[in-house]
């Protein structure tokens, strides 16, 4: 059986906050249109897709999945079990922002078969969360990590963004500080980027908010590592870090280049080297599926140089380049080209390099854009 993970996108959010350009509407409508429309998806899909093939993760991810009410969630993961074969031990994901939760919501999503809960805390600060436009205040976001705790959950994950103008190194370590303090096994810590057609973007051209220098941001960023492995949490990606055994299996399924089909709205979908994506909007995509079961928008036959460089991207920013794998799969070519290289980033201590992995240190991480760039 060839294990693969699925990815529901729930496009529906309370309102868009600043530095956010994932596809996603503020509007109640068509809620009800768009669960018939991905259970009829889900279906068109399971027919080419799910013989001999075991799902090892679902994923939940919007817009703001914990709007929905309990039932609605319950409803997609009763289809899919319908019609695909899920791993027994399977994790299941559901992205979570406090202030659209409360502990009995939380008891139901857990009662519905969600186990691991990704809440989107971003910072700690009042100011900050204010500055990014969430609608919790840090009590709320405490509260939520400790509800969720209650109700059964042990694998729970909080983002958290870094960076922010004007954030100082003092305060961003206050917001770790308060991160590590809470039972969650698993932290996201992302540098703010600027992302066209965002709010923040605009502000930023406007002249009313300056973003930090690079450097800046590179200080932070090592103090993130430093700080979250003084407290046992081990970075197994770029800007994840866990406790142990509580890696994100969704996450990695990516990063180790595995198949996986999505669901939803913008949607993206790669399945034996093709990779194919939904429209965006949701009254095109409810259309579509109407129509013919499927709302792909574009998609791309991948040749073997952009295999070679997607593994090797995704494999350097997670856990490494395993070498046996790497040499069954595309053979020895491409590291002899590149031997000095690596062998330059192992003297200058940003590789580990050995008979059995290729892979970021600690230093590596921080300049992973550049090393790719010069591998690539």
């Amino acid at each position: 059986m060839k294990e693969s993970a699925l990815y529901v996108h729930i496009p529906f959010c309370d309102h868009k906050c600043i530095y956010c350009d994932f596809y996603s509407i503020i509007t109640p409508d068509n809620v009800a249109a768009f669960l018939r429309s991905v259970k009829k998806e889900i279906e068109f899909y399971s027919e080419r897709y799910s013989t001999e093939r075991i799902i090892t993760s679902i994923f939940f991810g919007g817009g703001t999945p914990s709007l929905m009410q309990p039932e609605y969630i319950a409803e997609i993961l009763t289809n899919l079990n319908k019609y695909f074969t899920l791993s027994a031990d399977i994790e299941i994901t559901m992205e979570t922002n406090p202030g659209t939760v409360n502990k009995e919501k939380l008891k139901s999503f857990y009662d519905s078969g969600i186990n691991r809960i990704s809440i989107g805390v971003q910072s700690f600060d009042e100011e900050e969360l204010k500055f990014l436009t969430r609608i919790h205040d840090k009590q709320t976001a405490v509260n939520t990590v400790l509800y969720a705790k209650e109700t059964g959950f042990d694998n729970i994950n909080i983002d958290l963004i870094f960076n922010l103008p004007g954030q100082t190194k003092t305060k961003w370590l206050s917001n770790l500080r308060e991160a590590v303090k809470l039972p969650v096994k698993h932290i996201s810590a992302y540098s703010l980027i600027l992302e066209r057609g965002t709010i923040l973007n605009k502000m930023v051209l406007d002249g009313k908010v300056e973003m930090q220098n690079d450097d800046h941001d590179a200080d932070l960023y090592e103090t993130t590592i430093d700080f979250l492995e003084d407290h046992d949490y081990h970075q197994y990606e770029v800007s994840n870090f866990t406790k142990p055994g509580f890696e994100c299996r969704h996450n990695n399924a990516y990063w180790h280049y595995k198949d996986y089909l999505s669901f939803g709205t913008s949607a993206h979908s790669f399945i034996n080297r093709k990779r194919w994506w939904n429209f965006s909007s949701l009254k095109r995509y409810i259309s579509e599926i109407e129509k013919s079961g499927n709302a792909i928008a574009g998609s791309e036959e991948l040749n073997r140089k952009q295999i070679h460089d997607e593994y090797v991207m995704l494999a350097l920013r997670s856990s490494g380049i395993k070498l046996l794998e790497y040499q069954k799969k595309f053979g020895g070519g491409w590291i002899n080209k590149n031997y000095s290289y690596l062998k330059k980033l192992k003297d200058d201590n940003l590789i580990l390099y050995d008979d059995e992995f290729i892979r970021l240190t600690k230093n590596g991480y921080a300049l992973c854009d550049e090393i790719l760039k010069n591998l690539l």
